[in-house]
């Protein structure tokens, strides 16, 4: 009997990778990179989704050059948009469910409780304007589809604020972090897992949040990365890492103070809560050395 065949869109991506590397017993992913697919053409979108015969697609394709989508917007709009909308109409047309994923940063961060996948959005900048159209679009198309929201993804694959802290730690004695944006890291396999479970649940719909259990401050995810890796051997010599508020370190994009996601519905669906995003860390970084030794 032949594995069920699931396209996974944006598979160089950190998710792309850890979707390939978790696919469940009896599905096999069908993966494309940007070269291979482009989500913003209609006709190779229907091609790719007729010729696979895919049950489904997952779209863990985006733009997340935050502060670069300020002045490429017609580039983020494109494929945080458009292609959502496009990858929604295809899979209402021929019956395909979609799971799609999303970002924290469609809130504007301005609420001190954990942000429910029916709270208001109220994206601060170009880069979560567009991953809400993308939502919208998505939502609206009448696809069996999934909103998945994510934030402060890491893996060791591409680039990320964990491998970049590893490098800065290296090369640096002194590196100073802001400590006054909150959200939880998620460590992509974790995220990837829960694509597939919720992808394969058929009481899935409409908008969930996930990502690591618990939250913290950049700085205090930075000083966790510094514990674990003089710990786990990937960094030798202890460096001072000390705090900085978000105004001292100025960016393009106005980026959330708060984007913590309550992700009580997707635990009562799938019946696990996660695990604490230091264990999380910890895991990423014995996998990422394991790839170095």
């Amino acid at each position: 009997m032949s594995n069920e065949r699931i396209i996974v869109c944006g598979a160089d991506g950190q998710l792309g990778r850890e979707l390939q590397l978790t696919q469940p017993p009896g599905i096999e992913a069908v993966p494309f990179n940007r070269q291979a697919l482009d989500i913003t053409d209609a006709t190779a979108v229907e091609l790719a989704l007729v010729t696979t015969g895919a049950r489904a697609i997952i779209n863990a394709a985006a733009y997340t050059a935050v502060d670069r989508a300020e002045s490429d917007t017609e580039t983020a709009r494109a494929i945080n948009a458009t292609g959502p909308a496009i990858l929604a109409d295809c899979c209402a047309a021929h019956g395909t469910r979609l799971l799609h994923v999303s970002t924290d940063f469609v809130f504007d961060g301005a609420s001190g409780q954990a942000y429910r996948p029916d709270d208001e959005a109220n994206p601060l900048g170009v880069y979560g304007a567009s991953k809400l159209a993308g939502e919208q679009a998505v939502l609206a198309s009448g696809a069996d589809a999934i909103v998945v929201r994510t934030g402060w993804v890491y893996s060791r694959h591409g680039g990320n604020f964990v491998k970049t802290m590893l490098r800065l730690m290296a090369e640096r004695d002194r590196l100073t972090v802001v400590e006054d944006q909150v959200g939880t890291p998620t460590w992509a396999r974790g995220l990837a897992q829960t694509c597939w479970t919720l992808t394969l649940a058929p009481k899935a719909h409409g908008v969930y949040h996930w990502s690591d259990a618990g939250a913290c401050s950049w700085y205090d995810f930075a000083l966790a990365i510094h514990a674990l890796a003089l710990e786990l051997g990937l960094l030798s010599t202890a460096v001072a890492v000390e705090p900085i508020p978000a105004a001292d370190y100025p960016t393009p994009a106005k980026r959330p103070a708060f984007s913590v996601l309550d992700k009580q519905r997707t635990r009562a669906l799938l019946g696990y809560a996660g695990l604490p995003w230091r264990e999380q860390l910890r895991l990423m970084l014995a996998d990422l050395k394991a790839t170095q030794d």
